[in-house]
């Protein structure tokens, strides 16, 4: 019996089997499930199954198995119990919203604060272009050492490869666009209309109060802020635009007074806050140095557990369109290098059959930079490595801030971020890198992990 087989039959037998089964979803790391009676499942036996890497518990089952592996047995699962599978996103709360138990979801509505639920916003906007962005970044950042290394930068080769790398990025406004309008309950089509107004080359044939007008001014911020209120405005319209003419009138009227809102008062807001954010950040970096090296990496572990680390996604994309690469990103890839270490320090001094194995398997994709499966089946249950998993993320943050490391696109953080570092850097990023796995080993091997931990895993 093939793995994928084994596991899904051994999951559906510990969910009470497959009439127990109401929905079910995936997504890059997690098999989602949302049982008809929660009584029925045995959600220590899931975690016994060999495979399982962890499992949270939250408004559906949420089995971790890794990626690549979940796909297969998703698919397994859908033969057995005739379940369709949905795709959801990494961090989507409830991929079966209005299926789950009502208290849950009014519970976790209540402890939401209002500047978690921003942040998911905008996460939401960008989690489906992660695979296109991770892909063009680490293309491009290949290219860019290809011709670091001597190649002829007008050769097709590279040409090509450039072509390829850098093409998303020139149009990721109207993806940003498309997508926000989609979040804010409007039309994608007139989003990406908005966001072309603010990237328009036509743009500096404009002049206002006396100033030419500079496409691109206020970067994706400006974009989202378009994009949200041309998706506001076109609710609006629709309440009050007869039926026979709303096709016609809705989306007319709708882009037009954007268009102009834009040129007037959302493109300039979006540059004062683009400016305020890189400049902030910059300023933090430069006058906090090692300290806010830190800082940013130690505390970014816990946030990455509420799934929030997808809002930072247009701050990475400002910084790379202001100052032309971007600091952060070395900084709070440490995060996951710190985890990384604390888990090797764990599995050789551990005993425990299960949770080595569990170890064994996240460890590979740890050091790629999902960091998931180390986070939800080793440090996050065991409690104290968690901690020392963000000391050691503190101490690799702190050399990165120190030398300034920065990359020229955004990507998935461990080794495979190396590629996207400034040639001249990619040397120290490694160094931190390794930094940040020895101190998450030595923290965690001193004082982060007991044998008696490992009980309940």
């Amino acid at each position: 019996m093939r793995k994928e087989e084994r596991l899904a039959t051994e999951i559906i037998e510990q969910l009470g089997g497959a009439a127990n089964i109401a929905n079910l979803a995936s997504c890059m790391t997690r098999l989602r499930v949302q049982p008809v009676d929660e009584s029925k499942v045995n959600i220590t036996g899931i975690k016994n199954i060999d495979g399982v890497m962890g499992i949270v518990e939250e408004e559906t089952i949420q089995i971790i198995l890794g990626p690549g592996i979940v796909t297969r047995v998703a698919d397994e699962v859908s033969k057995i119990t005739g379940r369709d599978v949905s795709l959801v996103d990494e961090d989507s709360d409830n991929p079966f919203a209005g299926l789950a138990d009502k208290t849950k979801a009014d519970l976790k509505k209540k402890n939401a604060t209002p500047f978690k639920l921003f942040l998911r916003r905008i996460a939401s906007i960008f989690i489906p272009l992660i695979p296109a962005i991770v892909a063009s970044g680490l293309i491009a950042g290949l290219t860019n050492v290809i011709i670091r290394s001597g190649a002829d930068p007008e050769s097709t080769v590279v040409k090509v490869l450039s072509l390829i790398g850098w093409g998303l990025f020139s149009y990721l406004f109207v993806f940003v666009g498309v997508n926000t309008a989609k979040e804010f309950g409007g039309s994608p089509a007139l989003g990406g209309a908005a966001a072309i107004i603010l990237y328009n080359p036509g743009l500096a044939d404009i002049t206002l109060f006396g100033e030419a007008l500079v496409p691109g001014r206020g970067g994706l911020i400006g974009v989202m802020l378009a994009a949200a209120f041309i998706a506001f405005l076109e609710r609006r319209l629709r309440k009050v635009v007869a039926a026979s003419i709303d096709i016609i009138v809705t989306p007319t009227l709708a882009l037009l007074i954007t268009g102009v809102a834009t040129l007037f008062i959302l493109q300039p807001v979006g540059g004062l806050i683009s400016d305020l954010i890189t400049k902030g950040l910059l300023g933090l970096i430069e006058m906090g140095g090692i300290f806010a090296g830190l800082i940013l990496a130690g505390t970014f572990l816990p946030l990455v557990v509420t799934g929030l680390h997808q809002g930072l996604t247009p701050v990475h994309m400002e910084l790379i369109n202001t100052i032309g690469d971007d600091p952060l990103l070395p900084i709070l890839a440490m995060g996951g290098a710190g985890q990384v270490g604390a888990a090797f320090a764990i599995y050789f001094k551990t005993k425990n059959a299960r949770l080595k194995k569990v170890i064994k398997g996240g460890l590979p994709v740890g050091m790629l930079g999902i960091g998931e499966p180390l986070i939800f089946g080793v440090t996050l249950p065991l409690g104290r490595p968690f901690l020392t998993a963000c000391l050691g993320a503190a101490v690799g943050g702190a050399f990165q801030a120190f030398f300034n490391v920065a990359t020229i696109a955004i990507g998935v953080s461990g080794i495979p971020l190396v590629f996207l570092v400034n040639t001249n850097e990619m040397v120290l990023y490694l160094v931190g890198l390794l930094i940040a796995y020895f101190f998450g080993f030595l923290f965690t091997w001193l004082f982060g992990f007991k044998e008696e931990m490992a009980r309940n895993i």
